[in-house]
């Protein structure tokens, strides 16, 4: 019997030298990855190391800090066990879409028709189908900065952004104002409240103010007109802080109701973004482009997932009750930098902060430009110097070194942040 030979592959699989990437697309080969889990690569070799280090870089939870709650994974393991591991629907199963549209109507005063929900695998795909189903090339987004992911998305959808720079004192969060001279002749408006990175979440007044400017515009378009829709992502709604409260655009104004997509999701209020049930809620005919998007690229949440989720949000009371612990747990760890931070802002360091109301996120500002010459030193030096993990406000958008760093709590025990902010006294001082 013959032997094979086998043939030393892994040599072509490198990059040549001569001739990288030949062939790829220019899509592929112009995408900028993110800078969040470069970042978080870093951190991760210094902990391999052993150096102590508080991780406060990805927006993620640690399962040894918050684990899913029991009644989520009990409902998974319930229909794992009754063999529901087959294709779900490419809009989701319908006891979770009866689920999100009967929650909305009780949480949010939202009364919305079941054609008008989509579930898919977490919320990116959700914004990625909203992105590809609205817009064509060349079309305008207006998005805040910072902000998350919004450059990328326009960049996979050929659209053009316009970035509207924020202000500390507005909570990073744009004014009506703000966005008011790029909206005519744009074609997306994406928003996020609570924010990612700032963890500021949008006043009620705030919101109806920017609202209306939807609409305005929208009439003066007339019909027949491509429409300005509304990018609404609210996937921290749950675990906005109770000083906070969280509001919406078709609540306060219903006539925005025709061009606003939500997003939504169980990935923050529950601790669970390995699971990856997210959802849109939005006027049907959109929903339909959207989900047929979705379905060319399988982009589904898991069956036993979706139902499990169904359950939770379908029982009275259960997915607040389960938010609030998430909420609580957080609440702690922003409690303790919010204590720690001040205590070196009252000895004299060039530190301050935006005190949190929402997310998992603080915003700090270390007013070290001059010493240090950029953000990335900056952090670097707080990284290496003081195990000190956080991430710039330039990775959400921003064009300009400003000294401005999002810390995220979800990967971080209480008892981990005083140390570490005794770490960065002495690296300050």
């Amino acid at each position: 019997m013959a032997t094979l030979t086998r043939q030393p592959l892994a040599p072509l699989a490198l990059d040549s030298p001569a001739a990288p990437r030949e062939g790829l697309g220019t899509l592929a080969t112009s995408l900028v990855g993110s800078e969040i889990l470069r970042i978080a690569a870093e951190v991760r070799q210094l902990a391999a190391e052993g150096k102590p280090v508080l991780n406060l870089t990805v927006g993620d939870f640690s399962p040894r800090e918050f684990r899913i709650p029991a009644e989520l994974e009990a409902g998974i393991a319930r229909a794992l066990a009754a063999g529901q591991t087959n294709y779900p629907p490419s809009d989701g199963v319908a006891e979770l879409r009866s689920a999100v549209r009967d929650f909305y109507a009780e949480a949010l005063g939202l009364d919305y028709p079941l054609e008008a929900v989509l579930v898919a695998g977490g919320a990116r795909p959700v914004i990625w189908a909203a992105y590809q189903a609205i817009l064509d090339p060349g079309d305008t987004v207006v998005y805040p900065v910072p902000s998350w992911n919004n450059n990328h998305y326009c960049h996979l959808t050929g659209a053009r952004g316009v970035a509207v720079e924020t202000r500390p004192e507005e909570g990073f969060l744009p004014t009506a104002a703000d966005l008011a001279p790029h909206l005519a002749g744009a074609t997306l408006l994406a928003l996020n409240s609570p924010l990612n990175p700032a963890g500021s979440g949008f006043r009620r007044d705030q919101l109806a103010a920017i609202t209306h400017a939807v609409v305005e515009e929208n009439r003066r378009r007339g019909p027949g007109a491509k429409p300005l829709y509304l990018l609404y992502d609210q996937i921290y709604w749950l675990i906005a802080a109770e000083r906070a409260p969280h509001a919406t655009p078709v609540d306060l104004v219903p006539e925005a109701a025709p061009y606003t997509v939500f997003v939504d999701g169980i990935s923050k209020a529950f601790a669970a973004t390995g699971l990856r049930v997210g959802w849109a809620v939005a006027p049907p005919y959109l929903v339909t482009r959207m989900r047929d998007l979705l379905g060319h690229v399988g982009a589904w949440a898991p069956k036993p997932e979706q139902l499990a989720t169904a359950e939770i949000l379908g029982a009275p009371g259960c997915a607040r009750a389960l938010a609030a612990t998430v909420r609580d747990a957080i609440d702690q760890r922003l409690a303790a930098l919010d204590r720690g931070l001040g205590a070196l802002a009252a000895d004299g360091l060039p530190v301050r902060h935006l005190p949190p109301a929402g997310a998992l996120y603080l915003s700090l500002h270390l007013d070290l430009i001059g010493r240090f010459g950029s953000n990335r030193a900056i952090r670097q030096h707080l990284l290496h110097e003081a195990g000190f993990a956080m991430v710039p406000f330039h990775s959400f958008g921003t064009r300009d070194d400003n000294g401005w760093f999002r810390l995220s709590v979800g990967a971080v025990g209480v008892d981990e942040i005083p140390p570490a902010l005794e770490r960065v006294r002495a690296a300050l001082g």
